[in-house]
């Protein structure tokens, strides 16, 4: 399959864009009512201060002993559109300028008494018509400069700023009305931006998860998405060569079980009804029956090894091993082998090499598994073990002159299932568990176990544990 088309319902990208928009949404509320208060207030201090200087200069010029000012004054408010009001200390209005109405509808005892104490008063006033006003009230001492005689009034329509704060208030609404507009397209695209590759990968792992390994991903980015991506990639490509070694591996066992069972079958019936001339020959038909039991039950074994590995129920019988001793044990048991073919086989060891706590007959298993692998890749030349300390290690290496393995080949030869020889042929057989058990066991010991090799130049496979402080002696 194919890179991975979207899906048709983008309910991810739809939750994103909600999400953002209710983002934008305050973000604007926010800062519209922010820039509201803004202006509102500077209106509002602004026309306060203006009224209060106003209303310091009418009083300064009320209480001039020039008879001529109380005029001048009240013609002076006309002019500077506001309205002004004189009392006594009765309340009573001395004179006025403005509507008779406004000017009675604000004027309080409390206030009354605030002024005649020498106390300056400001307030809002709304009057029945719903006209608001700043008012602003100073008292105006005598001629003799000490005794306040009367007080003074300025009102102040607030009709001009509140039309300028609802003309701001208008181009706040316009411009919001635009930047939520920008936000529902800003919106839909970072939402497409970013719900894009997760419906991808949505769809992948629905794919995936259905059976359709062969599902790749397009994303090429460089962040967390795209590092997703990749691993959601790989999962696939791992379960695909996972399912294609599986399938192989039962195709290869199905053959490998089926050859045993023929030849046990086909020569038992030959013993059986006694279609043989000589002892002889009954001796080698009882030869073939006993080797394809053999190779029956060593492939049983494998196949139980396996199986109680991914249960996690293989036991290992600890204790300090001599890797030296059980170098020389394997080759001995594989040497017969190495001989028919003509095979030089040697073990080299560098100076004294430590004990090792492990599983001695497990490590025994493992290297010859690795002997009998290069006995049968080795056509000539020879397989050399050989044991040292490297560091804080210690090593045992086995390397042959063999068929060597192909660079790809490499990162899967451990992998259970795995065989390099694709081919049914029994001319190398294997069944792909050998080295997937040993590199198990070796791992279970707390050692690991890699491999090298070159095509046509042979391999070689190198275990190594980690040298512990209370190693029991050298062998």
């Amino acid at each position: 399959m194919g890179p991975v088309k979207r899906m048709g319902r983008n309910r991810i990208g739809f939750k994103l864009g909600l999400v953002i928009l209710a983002a934008f949404v305050i973000v604007l509320t926010s800062l519209a009512w922010a820039v509201d208060r803004m202006f509102a207030g500077f209106y509002n201090t602004e026309m306060r201060t203006e009224v209060e200087e106003l209303t310091a200069h009418f009083a300064a010029m009320a209480g001039s002993p020039d008879l001529s000012t109380e005029q001048t004054v009240l013609e002076f408010a006309d002019f500077s559109n506001v309205s002004i009001v004189h009392i006594n200390e009765k309340g009573s209005i001395i004179a006025m300028s403005g509507e008779p109405v406004t000017a009675l509808s604000f004027i309080h005892a409390k206030d009354v008494t605030a002024l005649f104490s020498g106390t300056t008063v400001s307030f809002e006033h709304q009057d029945g018509a719903g006209n608001r006003y700043f008012v602003s009230g100073k008292p105006i001492p005598g001629s003799d400069g000490n005794r306040i005689t009367s007080a003074i009034y300025v009102l102040s329509s607030t009709k001009h700023m509140d039309e300028s704060i609802l003309a701001v208030r208008r181009l706040l609404i316009l411009a919001g009305a635009g930047a939520f507009l920008l936000a529902i397209g800003i919106t839909w695209i970072i939402a497409r931006i970013l719900s894009g590759p997760l419906i991808q990968m949505q769809r992948a792992t629905r794919n995936i998860a259905a059976g359709e390994l062969e599902t790749r991903l397009n994303i090429r980015s460089k962040d967390e998405i795209g590092t997703l991506a990749k691993a959601i990639n790989d999962l696939a490509g791992d379960l695909q060569r996972y399912r294609d070694t599986r399938q192989e591996f039962f195709a290869n066992i199905s053959h490998e079980l089926r050859t045993p069972i023929t030849y046990l079958e086909g020569y038992a019936k030959v013993l059986r009804d006694r279609l043989y001339d000589t002892e002889d020959e009954k001796d080698k038909y009882l030869d073939i029956v006993h080797q394809e039991a053999q190779r029956l039950q060593h492939m049983v074994n494998d196949l139980f090894e396996l199986a109680k590995m991914e249960e996690g129920k293989i036991s290992l019988s600890l204790e300090w091993m001599d890797l030296a001793e059980i170098a020389d044990n394997a080759v001995r048991k594989i040497r017969l082998k190495a001989n028919a073919k003509g095979l030089q086989l040697n073990v080299r060891a560098d100076g004294d090499v430590p004990l090792i706590y492990g599983d001695g007959l497990r490590m025994e298993q493992v290297l010859s598994n690795l002997l009998e692998n290069a006995v049968r890749y080795t056509e000539q030349g020879g397989i050399t073990v050989s044991l040292g300390t490297e560091g804080a290690f210690v090593y045992l290496s086995v390397e042959d002159t063999g068929v060597g393995i192909a660079e790809e080949e490499l990162p899967y030869i451990f992998d259970r299932f795995y065989r390099v020889e694709k081919s049914r042929s029994r001319q190398h057989g294997g069944t792909g568990l050998g080295l997937a058990i040993a590199k198990k066991l070796i791992e279970l010991q707390g050692g690991e176990i890699t491999v090298t090799s070159k095509p046509g130049a042979g391999t070689r496979f190198e275990i190594r544990f980690r040298l512990s402080a209370e190693a029991g002696g050298t062998a």
